[in-house]
């Protein structure tokens, strides 16, 4: 099983497939790098090397005490392509993968790095406060600490539902793809899914983001009801200097597999250009 080890001693867990350009993968909260098998095989078939973690604490890596916060994240990311000696990298993140990408930026600047894809990600900051009055309101994740604390299979299986649009009108979200996130999420340390609530909740990337200097495209679903996208994408889409946005009508923020085909393709798109 391929693992780097961390600056503080702990085994990261890593996928590595295909040849050519390289593309790595920051998955979501609480999720594995299984979240990007559609995109890692895809990718792999058109002539990209892709490579995907799970984030210390989930899925094969380490159940870690701690570090489980932001620059703790950023900082193995950083280990993993000093490491495998990575450069002139596509670093993709989805949800809190997409904060792991800007946080790796902003405290490892882009010397390595050639464009950035933050997906549904919950940059600039996801918390309301006095300077960000449009977020979510700290009861909303201190009640996932509790649920999960208390019985997170069943929150894993209802947060599922609002993930892929479930629940929205004449969905046609197949139960695999509710058994899936129930599946690795149940994979992922229950202290470390704990802890990162706040890394993703409350961090806020604002300077993180002015300091993107490569191309970036910014995508997201308007309809996504986890990460709402005009207190994220919006935001996040002027602090990036020159940052492309792409915008998914009625796409629910696991729309890197109910609009998988689109999703693809338009990033295969943007690596290429």
């Amino acid at each position: 099983m391929p693992t780097i080890t961390t600056q503080d001693g702990h085994e990261i867990f890593y996928k590595d497939w295909g040849e050519g350009p390289v593309v790595t993968f920051s998955h979501g909260w609480p999720l594995n790098s299984d979240a990007w098998s559609g995109q890692m095989l895809f990718l792999a078939q058109n002539g990209f090397r892709v490579i995907a973690h799970d984030r210390r604490g989930h899925g094969k890596s380490a159940q870690t005490a701690t570090r489980n916060d932001m620059d703790g994240y950023a900082d193995d990311l950083a280990t993993l392509f000093d490491l495998l000696d990575l450069r002139e990298v596509a670093m993709v993140g989805h949800s809190t993968g997409g904060g792991e990408v800007a946080r790796y930026i902003g405290r490892h600047g882009t010397g390595r790095v050639a464009k950035a894809v933050l997906l549904g990600a919950v940059p600039p900051v996801m918390v309301r406060s006095a300077s960000n009055p449009d977020g979510l309101p700290i009861e909303l994740f201190d009640g996932m600490r509790r649920d999960i604390a208390r019985n997170r299979s069943q929150f894993y299986r209802d947060f599922a539902v609002p993930f892929y649009g479930a629940n929205r009108p004449d969905s046609n979200v197949p139960q695999s793809f509710l058994d899936a996130l129930w599946l690795q999420a149940m994979t992922a340390g229950l202290a470390n899914a704990y802890d990162c609530i706040k890394a993703f909740s409350e961090t806020d990337f604002t300077e993180d983001l002015r300091r993107f200097d490569i191309p970036t495209l910014i995508a997201h679903g308007d309809d996504d009801q986890i990460v709402p996208i005009h207190d994220s994408a919006h935001k996040a889409a002027l602090l990036v200097p020159h940052a492309q946005t792409l915008y998914y009508a009625g796409a629910p923020h696991g729309l890197t597999e109910t609009h998988a085909d689109r999703f693809n393709a338009d990033l295969l798109a943007f690596l290429r250009s």
